[in-house]
């Protein structure tokens, strides 16, 4: 509709009878499904998922538990090395096990020792120098040799567990170590975790708030389908949060650094560190 000097002017566009007509009957069946579906969002049941309860239990949050600095500190504030060592030796060099068999050694020395006496006394009572210096030095020779025997088998004893105290304080290195990281792994996979399903939650909850509008987009582009109009959806790309950026160039920080430990140096180390801390850099641009 025009307004001119002659008076108000109205151009109708028309089509072919039979496009109106079954632009109508379109209409309509896009009204009834519009009807139908409007009020019946499919994300209307979603129900949200609770990261800290799949974590940590039902009503605990990860600050019910220690932080990471605690635990380090649990494990390794004022630990001695000497102190392991020490009461690590003196655990596996006591034990009964050992002493027992070592017992049986030396009962069987002794047995030994005490006949070898017997048949020295005999031998220098027949030779009646049982009063000569010579008995004393004899019989002083044999009890030396059941000493040195005595103390070579213990020595032997004991110090075939030395290896299994070097094998046992690794060990424990080892697990404080391993403690630590299983938690830093742990806590990282719950932030990591957490930020995924929040984002995933929050999606569904607007998507079922937009859900009429989305219908009546459906509906907007039938109406407009004869003057060409296209119903487009377009979903905003997924950007990552910061918290995983600076994760993400973490990780790829301590790989770098542990292949450069390969190398057997501090400056392979920090080699790697600076190649990896440049390639997680490198994939968050090029996201």
């Amino acid at each position: 509709m025009s307004k001119g000097g002659g008076g108000d002017k109205k151009i109708t566009k028309r089509y072919a009878p039979y496009i109106e007509a079954h632009h109508t009957n379109f209409l309509q069946t896009v009204q009834n499904r519009r009807d139908a579906v409007i009020n019946a969002s499919p994300f209307s049941g979603y129900t949200d998922i609770e990261v800290n309860d799949a974590f940590f239990g039902t009503g605990c949050l990860i600050s019910s538990f220690p932080s990471l600095y605690d635990m380090f500190g649990k494990f390794m504030a004022g630990f001695d090395v000497e102190t392991l060592w020490g009461n690590l030796a003196s655990d596996v060099l006591n034990k009964s096990e050992a002493d027992a068999a070592v017992a049986a050694e030396m009962k069987i020395i002794n047995e030994q020792t005490d006949v070898k006496l017997a048949e020295f006394q005999i031998k220098m009572r027949n030779l009646n120098t049982v009063a000569s210096s010579s008995f004393v030095a004899g019989k002083a020779v044999i009890e030396d040799e059941r000493v040195k025997a005595l103390s070579r088998i213990s020595g032997n004893a004991k110090f075939q567990l030395i290896p299994d105290i070097q094998n046992r304080f690794n060990a424990a290195l080892n697990w404080n170590k391993e403690t630590i990281r299983v938690y830093a792994e742990a806590m990282k996979s719950c932030f990591m975790t957490k930020t995924d399903v929040d984002e995933g939650n929050y999606t569904f909850d607007v998507r079922d708030k937009l859900w009429p509008f989305t219908v009546l987009a459906f509906e907007r582009a039938a109406l407009g389908a004869l003057q060409g109009a296209t119903f487009q959806k377009t979903m905003a790309p997924r950007e990552r949060s910061l918290l995983s950026k600076g994760l993400l160039v973490a990780s790829y920080t301590v790989t770098g650094a542990y292949i450069g430990s390969a190398w057997g140096s501090p400056v392979g180390t920090v080699i790697g560190g600076v190649v990896g801390f440049i390639i997680g850099l490198a994939m968050i641009f090029l996201e």
